[in-house]
């Protein structure tokens, strides 16, 4: 039997399936509401509407997938303008980095579920998690899933057009394989799943490991003790 929170997330996941559109931005008085996936169309226009300075809060809301390379930019406008950042219902992947960056970063208020799903290489260890997303820290955890410019890589079409995985780690270059690596470790369903859940009592808060195998099925997922959003500078107060 599922705990009532696999069965609320299953239920707002199973909702959320639009979400893989394409962002949508909305402008609030002085919040901007950014929702769908984070796949570069509306960066530019994104950038735009901090550059004006009359926006304080972007708020994420229901944003599921994106690259890293996008999830760096929002992240760049978002800190270069000084901005907090917001979360109502899910964060995950690339707007999860994005609101890391946030001069101060909260879950939203109400009684939806709120998620943030950071993507990771592995499984972190205890050590790791007290820092890694912490300022700087969250900027190099980012750059370590996008991949060196094309120009860096050698021009060896050949050993680029393998047909499989096996093949070009048998085959291609040493330089080929780094450039690749990162955008191999960049998975939207693994990583780190902070929730927070409504109660009678006040918003409970869990962490998880999920490993990717879960697919949208949450509950799977690894209950992680001593992560707290909090502590870890995953939320601020």
């Amino acid at each position: 039997m599922k705990s009532p929170l696999g069965v609320i997330w299953g239920i707002s996941l199973a909702l959320l399936c639009p979400a893989a559109l394409a962002a949508e931005l909305e402008l609030q008085g002085t919040r901007l509401l950014v929702s769908g996936m984070l796949d570069g169309t509306a960066v530019k226009a994104f950038e735009e509407q901090l550059a004006s300075g009359h926006i304080r809060t972007v708020v994420f809301e229901n944003s599921l997938g994106g690259t890293p390379e996008v999830a760096s930019e929002f992240a760049q406008a978002i800190r270069a303008n000084g901005v907090n950042t917001e979360v109502k219902g899910q964060c995950h992947a690339a707007c999860a980095y994005a609101f890391l960056a946030g001069k101060e970063h909260r879950f939203g208020r109400g009684f939806q579920v709120n998620g943030l799903l950071i993507p990771v290489a592995g499984r972190p260890r205890p050590a790791d998690l007290v820092s890694r997303w912490n300022g700087d820290d969250g900027v190099r955890t980012l750059s370590d899933f996008i991949a060196p410019p094309a120009e860096a890589a050698p021009t060896d079409t050949a050993a680029t057009a393998l047909p499989s995985a096996a093949a070009a780690s048998a085959s291609a270059p040493a330089a080929v394989q780094a450039a690749a690596a990162p955008k191999e470790r960049w998975q939207a369903n693994q990583g780190v799943l902070f929730v927070s859940t409504p109660t009678l009592f006040g918003r409970v808060y869990n962490s998880f490991y999920c490993d990717g195998t879960q697919g949208r099925d949450m509950s799977r997922c690894e209950l992680l003790s001593d992560a707290d959003p909090y502590k870890l500078g995953v939320l601020t107060p």
